[in-house]
């Protein structure tokens, strides 16, 4: 097959979705078939634009300025359309425009494939009403939502119209959000989600297209051989890792709260940049916490640092609709620790420790608990290791081979 993926959030970006393509593109070339990427990113020169050529990767006309260095910001959805047709003109022979995100690159992915009478498939990764909810000062989260709509609906339809409820969008901003997702999924032939609980909250809100789960998967080359059980003896200290974004979304903040009320002997590492590093590094230097910030790290190391730990930490609440941290800490064998319920459909039960709900007090309380009962780590650990094969990429590629098969014979 010859397939394109398109994103927004790719080139010059970390995180699930860039590495949800990475594992993809490369398991799918494994298997014989043509993969190219478009993507926005930031300015750069013939050179660099050479090299990633190469890998087959584009940069898709994008804003020189506006939030640079931050995050690469697509041109209209319209200039990115007439910039492919003319630019790369054999994509009118491709099998499937495989779309990732809600922006503009992806916008004129939806709109060619129409053009072109290509199957999409769009992957809904995230839930941009909280997205929105955490990024935006307040004030101005309902001014953006509208905005946002207005863009969008120029492009893609609106026939879905979502209204507050007290399921998700309790307010306008996050109302107008799902009214983003909803009808942007609409426009594709088949829509993808990495997991159940996102695909029953699509529906809730008016996706009528059909939708398929396809969690993400961990690459083969980067998979851990041979890691060992973990175990932690009594008084010994717990080993905790965080290798989320530092941000709010993610809730270092509460977590840190937490770590103030644990009792026993623990030690934690950060992995990871974002909006609430430096308030984090200011509250961990004033209340003495045992908590290390090593910023932003290549992999290999984040691993080195996974393979080291008792427990990974992913205390988001709300937001995640897959985790791709649960699954790097169950390639390496370790345990996780929650708070969202939805996240124990991303790994084996009984291998996580969940903390009674969202709040610091009940966070601390399930920390102190399991420095109570150290030997829970070893249980957990080996559940880890008997099912982490099941998280390789190159065992779930074939499903997604066979969706892609499914859409182009349709």
């Amino acid at each position: 097959m010859k397939i394109a993926f398109f994103s927004d959030c790719y080139l010059d970006l970390t995180g699930g979705i860039v590495s949800s393509i990475n594992a993809q593109k490369a398991a799918l070339e494994a298997d014989g078939h043509e993969v190219y990427v478009f993507s926005s990113g930031f300015p750069r020169n013939a050179r660099q634009l050479a090299e990633l050529a190469k890998k087959h990767i584009y940069q898709t006309p994008s804003c020189k300025l506006c939030f640079y260095k931050l995050t690469p910001v697509s041109r209209r959805p319209k200039i990115v359309e007439n910039w492919l047709e003319k630019k790369y003109p054999e994509l009118k022979k491709f099998d499937v425009f495989y779309i990732h995100y809600e922006s503009g690159c992806s916008i004129a992915a939806l709109r060619l494939g129409k053009k072109f009478k290509i199957p999409t498939v769009q992957v809904m990764h995230g839930r941009e009403d909280m997205g929105e909810t955490h990024i935006i000062p307040f004030g101005f989260r309902t001014i953006v939502a509208i905005l946002l709509n207005w863009f969008h609906s120029w492009y893609l339809p609106h026939k879905v119209k979502v209204h507050r409820d007290d399921y998700y969008a309790d307010g306008i901003a996050k109302a107008k959000m799902w009214n983003v997702m909803v009808n942007h999924a609409n426009y594709a032939d088949l829509v993808l989600t990495p997991s159940e609980h996102f695909k029953k909250k699509l529906i809730h809100y008016g996706v009528t297209k059909e939708i398929k789960v396809f969690p993400n998967g961990f690459p083969d080359e980067k998979f851990p051989s041979n890691p060992k059980v973990k175990k932690l003896a009594p008084g010994d200290e717990l080993k905790i890792i965080w290798h989320s974004r530092v941000s709010a979304e993610k809730r270092m903040m509460p977590f840190l709260h937490a770590l103030r009320k644990v009792n026993g002997k623990y030690h934690l590492d950060v992995y990871g940049g974002g909006g609430d590093y430096f308030r984090a590094k200011a509250f961990i230097k004033r209340h003495g916490l045992n908590v290390q910030l090593h910023g932003n790290a290549d992999f290999s190391t984040v691993q080195k640092a996974i393979l080291d730990s008792h427990l990974d930490a992913l205390v988001s609440y709300n937001f995640d609709t897959f985790g791709m941290t649960l699954i790097e800490a169950e390639a390496a064998g370790v345990p996780v620790f929650i708070c969202d319920p939805d996240m124990r459909e991303v790994v084996p039960e009984d291998s996580f420790v969940i903390s009674k709900n969202e709040n610091s007090d009940e966070m601390a309380k399930s920390l102190n608990d399991l420095l109570k009962h150290p030997e829970r780590i070893e249980k957990m650990s080996k559940i880890m290791l008997e099912h982490r094969d099941e998280v390789l990429i190159s065992h779930r590629i074939k499903a997604l081979e066979k969706i892609f098969n499914g859409i182009i014979k349709k």
